[in-house]
């Protein structure tokens, strides 16, 4: 089978279903990332990179490091070649030309290329709030969805030959019983909890991500590889943080799922979900 995830920045793919996409590249399946902009306005979040000559050449680096996180999770890469809208001040316009201020329709254009030469049968993106209402983050999500709708169509077959993917999902990696479950264990083991400062700005009842969720995978093997491709983006993950806080082994027993929710299908499957294949066919 072929699978295809949209993502906004290098790193996304790393932090959203990482170890569900590394399982089924390991597993055979054609797994590859498209990464929308090259994350150059994204802050270094990493003190021990804040050093003279990163931000000189962020471009470069950030470059490095998304190839070495591809090669962590075994998946293949392609970058779309936008620039990153950075996340502006209330208030503050965005930047000239970035990701963000593309028409969403000419961003799904180039998004319909690549899905026609690939023919990928599942598509995993960000849901309308883009996971979080990054500008980046959302235009993935519109120009995701308006792909999804005519790839398949003789919509400009300048573009390439119609390929309708059989189902779209959005990937939910924020999920508060996953960080309440690490944050206590943490708090039981004498260590400090990062995750603690996100969870008291996290209304749970207005932000119940679980009630979407249709599909748990279970990749809890692929933490390991997860873990090696959020520390290849070493500007942008501090291994203090709420990323690496929490052991691979911790985070295995204790939540060994990934989440999705199935947003758009063409074929027929149950729910709740374990595979995100579930009802393909190779003939589809």
């Amino acid at each position: 089978m072929r699978l295809l995830a949209i993502h906004a920045h290098p790193d996304d793919e790393s932090s959203k279903g990482a170890a569900t996409t590394a399982m089924y590249a390991a597993q055979g399946h054609d797994v590859t990332v498209i990464t929308c902009t090259g994350g150059e306005r994204g802050d270094i979040l990493n003190p021990a990179m804040d050093k003279p000559g990163i931000k000189e050449k962020i471009n470069e680096v950030r470059r490095e490091e998304m190839a070495q996180a591809a090669a962590a999770l075994g998946i293949n890469h392609h970058w779309l070649g936008y620039e990153d809208s950075g996340l502006p001040g209330e208030g503050e316009p965005l930047p000239e030309g970035c990701f963000a201020t593309q028409p969403a329709e000419e961003v799904a254009d180039v998004l319909i290329r690549h899905i026609r030469q690939l023919r990928p049968h599942v598509i995993i993106t960000y849901d309308e709030n883009g996971g979080y209402p990054h500008p980046d983050h959302l235009q993935v999500h519109a120009a995701s969805m308006i792909a999804w709708d005519k790839a398949g169509s003789d919509y400009k077959p300048e573009l390439g030959q119609p390929w309708a993917p059989q189902k779209l999902y959005y990937s939910h990696g924020f999920v508060f019983q996953r960080m309440q479950l690490l944050h206590d264990e943490l708090l039981a083991t004498g260590k400090m909890s990062p995750y603690e400062s996100i969870m008291q700005r996290w209304d749970p009842e207005k932000n119940d991500i679980m009630s979407r969720v249709t599909t748990q995978v279970h990749a809890a093997d692929y933490f390991g590889q997860r873990e090696a491709a959020l520390r290849a983006h070493a500007t942008q993950i501090d291994p203090a943080g709420a990323f690496l806080a929490s052991s691979v082994e911790a985070q295995q027993r204790l939540w060994p799922t990934e989440e999705f929710e199935l947003a758009q299908s063409r074929v027929e499957s149950t729910l709740p979900e374990t595979d995100l294949f579930a009802g393909i066919t190779e003939e589809n």
